[in-house]
């Protein structure tokens, strides 16, 4: 049996990566939902065309929330808002959702550019930065980052998380060397949030690279929206049916429920 990491404080590679006597294959296969039939193909076609591939981090690579409960940190900005005397500023569906970015994007369209809109993004970025010592790895993650850059792509972070926050992650993967300066994440000017390609565009003009020849793995439509927008192919990674789902609807085409689907994948067209 291979055995994951429970935590991410981990400073060598994945066992999972390089042994020859794991079946790896096999312990991939017995793991993941498969794409459906009529995907595999499209799903080497993304990944044969793939010179560059642009990581969502909170979803793909960690749930970085895993272990310090986003519910908790959306609860706290909340208060902290209704501290200042805001309590008005959220509507009851913003002030009930568990994911800090749905608040974070409301202060951002009423207060643009504002010392507010700086310091509860700070503030954010401080919970996130906590909670990268809890985060948990996604399945597979680590050893399909270190297999396609040992293969040829150049990978990189665009997310809507705290730049700081993923390379603290990264770093404590052993991944920085991967991915060395490549993290286009959160700034202040909130209106570049996906579906905004913002942090995707940011990406492919400083890697120098053509839309074609990315791809952008994301768990999320606002992924694929910035995917689309910004002219890059897109694979869908999704953990659970709702997930998928959600993907689905929003047009998603090549959904994997793991990512030992796409290490198979990569190791058999590096073999080709």
């Amino acid at each position: 049996m291979v055995r994951h990491p429970l935590g991410n404080h981990h400073h060598g590679p994945d066992t999972f990566l390089v042994t020859s006597d794991t079946k790896q294959t096999g312990a991939a296969t017995a793991e993941k939902r498969n794409v459906t039939d009529n995907e595999p193909d499209a799903l080497r076609d993304l990944v044969e065309g793939a010179r560059v591939v642009l990581w969502d981090f909170d979803g793909p690579i960690c749930r970085l929330f895993a272990g310090h409960s986003a519910d908790r940190v959306a609860n706290d900005l909340t208060s902290w808002l209704e501290s200042r005397g805001l309590h008005g500023l959220l509507t009851d569906a913003e002030r009930d959702s568990p994911d800090p970015h749905v608040l974070l994007r409301a202060v951002g369209r009423r207060h643009p550019g504002s010392d507010l809109v700086a310091e509860l993004e700070e503030r954010l970025s401080q919970e996130e930065l906590r909670a990268t010592a809890s985060a948990m790895p996604t399945p597979y993650a680590d050893p399909l980052i270190r297999t396609w850059t040992a293969v040829g792509s150049r990978p990189a972070v665009t997310t809507d998380n705290s730049p700081r926050a993923v390379s603290e992650y990264l770093a404590s993967r052993g991944l920085g060397a991967c991915f060395a300066t490549r993290v286009y994440g959160r700034t202040q000017e909130l209106n570049h949030l996906k579906p905004d390609p913002h942090c995707v565009n940011r990406a492919l003009e400083a890697m120098t690279a053509a839309p074609a020849t990315a791809l952008m793995i994301g768990d999320a439509p606002t992924d694929l929206y910035a995917a689309r927008a910004a002219g890059v192919p897109f694979l869908g990674y999704a953990r659970n049916e709702r997930k998928e789902r959600l993907l689905r609807d929003a047009g998603a085409t090549t959904v994997v429920g793991s990512l030992a689907t796409v290490l198979d994948v990569v190791r058999t067209v590096a073999q080709a």
